[in-house]
């Protein structure tokens, strides 16, 4: 196997709030919506973070997209999803929602009521997936993926576990459907633990670091931020030199044209503002206000 060469360790912008809801650092930061990326577009992580008991949901309303797809692991806490597509759902600790916006659909999300109600931490981490040109049009998908489906791997000697959420690592299949060659591998580490992952040659990958600090050779990396590697080569190598948790993304670069503007991520400049204008005139559906 010959190693990625890591090309940069990139530390994270401060955090921003995204509704009331979740305080979130964007850790593509300048990167995000470039081909050193694809097929993954942004990345925003919230650190755990407490809330108070309240009979408001904090969150984000009803909002568009089109042309990419939106992918929620929740770590701590509860989130609740609907749309205008008729989907809704109820995510917990370790669980997984993978939303194909396509052609366009309005959702929202907010802390679930009972969650909400009770008050306390809540820590999730948000991606983006491009999709390619031939499918951004589809129709709107909805997945939910529940921890107890999500295959889970001991590594690094039984110092370390690798959860599958989409792709493959070694003979474990991730139960989410995507539309291009991709993995995304929820990883925890204990402090000394040393991982070798294998990568498709030619594929970019990406290791976020959410918590923790993590060794590439001489080079380290600590709190929150991300780890970008060469495309040629097909191995990375790893060592946690504390506790870590890292989200590791690999896939074939998709090499279209990328515009984009807020939720809309497509091709054109022209096909963005035919986004804006199905939006303006509802043909993303509606979304009725949360009784």
């Amino acid at each position: 196997m010959s190693q990625k060469a890591l090309t940069a360790i990139h530390a994270s912008p401060p955090a921003h709030w995204v509704g009331d809801g979740f305080l979130v650092q964007p850790l593509f930061a300048s990167l995000a919506f470039g081909q050193e990326v694809s097929p993954f577009l942004m990345l925003d992580y919230a650190a755990p973070h407490q809330f108070k008991p309240s009979a408001k949901p904090p969150g984000v309303g009803a909002h568009p997209h089109r042309g990419f797809e939106t992918v929620t692991i929740v770590y701590e806490g509860e989130v609740e999803h609907r749309d205008s597509a008729g989907n809704a759902g109820k995510i917990g600790p370790g669980d997984v929602q993978w939303m194909t916006a396509g052609s366009g659909v309005l959702h929202e999300e907010f802390h679930s009521r009972d969650h909400a109600a009770r008050g306390g931490s809540v820590s999730m981490a948000q991606l983006w997936v491009n999709l390619p040109a031939s499918d951004k049009k589809v129709a709107p998908r909805y997945q939910t993926v529940l921890a107890g489906t999500i295959p889970t791997l001991e590594i690094a000697d039984g110092k370390g576990a690798l959860r599958v959420v989409a792709g493959t690592y070694g003979e474990a299949k991730g139960p989410a459907k995507t539309f291009t060659s991709l993995n995304v591998w929820d990883v925890t580490l204990q402090a000394g633990a040393a991982l070798d992952l294998a990568i498709t040659p030619g594929d970019n990958v990406l290791v976020a670091l959410l918590s923790g600090k993590v060794a590439v050779g001489a080079d380290k990396a600590s709190g929150t931020g991300l780890l970008t590697f060469s495309t040629a080569g097909d191995s990375i190598a790893l060592r946690a030199e504390a506790d870590t948790k890292l989200l590791v993304l690999s896939g074939r670069p998709l090499a279209e044209p990328i515009a984009h503007y807020g939720p809309f991520v497509m091709n054109s400049e022209a096909e963005i503002r035919e986004a804006i204008d199905d939006f303006r005139r509802g043909k993303m559906g509606r979304l009725e206000e949360f009784a």
